[in-house]
């Protein structure tokens, strides 16, 4: 195995996320997946804006609280575990987390719309589509910075 830096830092523990930190990073991902999401919809789905911005933010708000705790759960088992993350895992990662806001948000989508929980879902696999790679894209980007931010704290907190 290598020590280069990149290599080292994959595995590095996980600092202590702050909920307040967990707030900002879910809240973060929704509002730049509403701003996606609710005009696509609208036009897609003949609705008005205002119909279509209304169900994002009730998804929204479920998906940023099952944003918090799939990340705080998903955080344990890399401290735990020490495992990499790899574009393998940020995929797994990905996956994991839409699969379980699909039990959530296709029987909403269904009661909103009023069509079939078989139209909800497959609505919801369109969406899926365009939320997998931005949930890894953000995550990754997000991840990046932060590791930034966590590095230059703890060098301030080195100086002799």
């Amino acid at each position: 195995m290598s020590n280069s830096p990149q290599h080292t830092s994959q595995h590095a523990s996980v600092a202590s996320k702050t909920l307040r930190e967990r707030a900002l990073h879910a809240s973060l991902f929704e509002i730049g997946g509403v701003i996606l999401v609710a005009p696509l919809l609208a036009w897609l789905m003949n609705h008005s804006l205002a119909m279509m911005g209304a169900m994002t933010v009730m998804i929204s708000t479920i998906a940023m609280l099952w944003n918090m705790l799939y990340n705080a759960l998903f955080d344990r088992l890399r401290n735990r575990y020490g495992f990499a993350m790899s574009l393998t895992t940020r995929v797994l990662h990905a996956t994991g987390f839409e699969a379980g806001l699909i039990l959530a948000v296709v029987p909403l989508a269904a009661w909103w719309l009023t069509i079939s929980l078989m139209e909800a879902f497959w609505l919801d696999i369109g969406l899926l589509l365009m939320f997998l790679p931005y949930t890894m894209l953000f995550n990754w980007a997000y991840d990046a910075l932060r590791e930034r931010v966590v590095q230059r704290r703890m060098a301030r907190c080195e100086v002799p």
